[in-house]
Formats: structure tokens, sequence, C-alpha cells
């Protein structure tokens, strides 16, 4: 019998099956360093110490994404390690933070099944879950993606596409036990850019850009400990070496610092998706959209809603081109909620 593991191909998932996930991966200060060295991250709440214990966090946490990807990592053998391309993603929410020293571990349940008319291909949906060493969750998501078949004569499955919230209300969004905005350092922040200075459909420019490179985007799949094939081995796409599209997602992040500098917590992911693919030599900026604020009842913690897209380049606030569909130079056009100072 084979001793390795081919990966799950379309026809190996059924719906209501569960899948628990190798490897539990303890987190260090050491996965906030390398985040930063990878990201231009300056997001204070995820900086300094003192300053989240100013804000009533026992000490800084692991940065929000950073999380998210360790969590995304563990599915990737499960899921997309035959992977065309990952899709999209709705219903993220991010349940308490994770701190230096917690475990993480992954578990998924398959939620959504269609066979693509080629009858080469097939959406998977998913439901991951996060959870810590004590068996919390951390963060749960939805995502979907496009996965190979293996045996072109299996038969299809049934149909069955997930019916998946627009958009999380704001009382569904998790404020962090002791978080407390009153006393909020605007200097040592970088901004005096508040929640009440920003108004729903202004859009922002974050001006800032930076040119993929292999070496990092190599160092941050590993880290991750992303295996999808098509992030290393280049026979895998005749047009190269795909970016890992959480890659975009925290380059993206960590550019809307200028503008948003005081959107310190994620705590929502409404919707996203990799609009086009990224390659090692494109240039990734990011502009924002503010789609919403709410209030959450916690002291000076204010919730608001934006888009952050991001593009190879483009110009900024171009995201659809004539034909309704997205613009070749948008890389990513993602939909979030994000906790603020009021």
């Amino acid at each position: 019998m084979a001793k390795t593991n081919p990966g799950r191909f379309f026809e190996d998932y059924s719906i209501g099956q569960v899948l628990h996930h190798a490897v539990p991966r303890t987190v260090t200060v050491g996965e906030r360093a390398l985040y930063h060295a990878l990201y231009p991250a300056r997001h204070a709440l995820y900086s300094s110490d003192e300053f989240a214990r100013s804000c009533g966090l026992p000490q800084s946490p692991i940065d929000d994404l950073a999380a998210f990807h360790v969590v995304f990592g563990k599915t990737v053998p499960d899921i997309s390690l035959n992977a065309v391309a990952n899709l999209g993603y709705a219903e993220g929410r991010w349940l308490q933070p994770v701190y230096p020293g917690d475990t993480l571990r992954s578990e998924t349940e398959v939620i959504g099944l269609k066979q693509n008319s080629n009858g080469k291909t097939g959406v998977v949906w998913v439901r991951t879950r996060g959870l810590n060493q004590r068996d919390e969750v951390v963060i749960e998501y939805v995502r979907w993606v496009m996965v190979r078949k293996s045996n072109l004569d299996a038969l299809a499955p049934e149909t069955v596409v997930p019916d998946l919230k627009k958009a999380l209300a704001p009382g569904d969004l998790v404020v962090p036990n002791g978080l407390d905005f009153s006393d909020y350092d605007f200097v040592q922040s970088g901004e005096n850019h508040r929640w009440g200075d920003y108004k729903t459909g202004e859009m922002i420019d974050h001006v800032d850009g930076v040119t993929v490179e292999e070496a990092e985007h190599m160092l941050a799949t590993r880290l991750w400990q992303n295996t999808a094939k098509v992030h290393f081995d280049l026979t895998f796409r005749p047009d190269g070496r795909l970016i890992y599209g959480g890659h975009v997602i925290s380059m993206a992040r960590a550019l809307s610092f200028n503008g948003l500098a005081n959107a310190q917590m994620i705590v929502g992911l409404n919707g996203g998706a990799h609009a086009n693919p990224c390659f090692a030599g494109d240039t990734i900026k990011a502009w924002s959209e503010v789609l919403g604020k709410a209030e959450t009842g916690v002291p000076g913690v204010g919730a608001i809603r934006l888009r952050l897209v991001a593009t190879k380049g483009g110009e900024p606030f171009a995201l659809h081109g004539p034909d309704g569909k997205y613009s070749p130079d948008v890389l990513l056009d993602l939909d979030y909620w994000a906790l603020m100072p009021i």
C-alpha cells in the first residue's frame, strides 16, 4: 500500500463529511516577528504589549490574519492540495484573540458540492473552525475551492450549494473580553482618525505599493504550512507559480494602515474573492471603501465595515470593467468588519 498522501480529489468529498486536520501548531512571538518581516504590518494593537494592555487586553495578540493563516494552512492537505484555485470566503468570525503560547488546530465540515460542466473539476464548500488548546473556537469561516477530479468517470454528486449570509450583522460580531478603547492613544497608533470621522461610501486610496517577490511568497507559504501544489510546483500551472491568496490579503491589509491605522482588529469576514491570479513581479496596491458602521455597546469601541481591494498597480477605485466583470488589474475584493475607537 502507498504510504504517501496524494490529497483528496473532487469525488472524494461528501456532504456532512468532517475532517480533522494535522498538525497542531503552537504559535510564539516568532510568528509575529516573521509576519511583520513579510508585510509592512504596523497596527499598534498587534505591535506592542503595552498598547494592548492600555486597551484592556493582557498582552498583544498574534495578528488576526496570522492566526487565520495558521488555521487555513492546516486545512490545505485535506481540502485544496489538488485545487485549481481558492474562490471565495463568507461568514468568517474571529471569536477570541490568539496569544503567543496558544496551540491551534483545525477541523472542517463539507457543506456544499457542485461538479463543473466540464466534468473535470468541481467546487467544494467547507466550513472550517480553528480551536485552541482549551478546545475553544477562535476562528471560523466558510470558503469554496475548485478541485480537480482524479477519476473523470466518477458520477457527479447531487448539487448542494449552501445558503450563506451576504454579510454578518453587527450582532454576529464578537468583541474580545476586556477590550476598551476609552483611553485610546492616537499618537501611538499613528493616526488621529476615529470611527466618527469615516462616512459610509467614503473611498480611501492607500497610496503605497509593494512588488511581490518569489522569495517572500515562498517563505510565507511555508510559514503557514500551506502545501498547495499551485504555490510550489512550477509544472502545475502553465502560467506560473500562483501566489497564495492569503499573501495578497495580508499585504493589502498592511498597506491599508495608511488611512485606516485605527481599524485595529478584524472580527468579521463577510465575503471575499480572489478576482485574478497574482504572480511574482506584480505590484500590489490597495484601496478601501467604507460600506457601513455600527456601535458595539463596548466602551469606546465601534465597528466599521470595509471593502478592501488589492490591485496589481491599477488605478484606485476601478473595480469592474464595462462588462460587469472584475477589472483584470483587480486581485482581491474583500468585505470585512474591523473594530475602531469611537
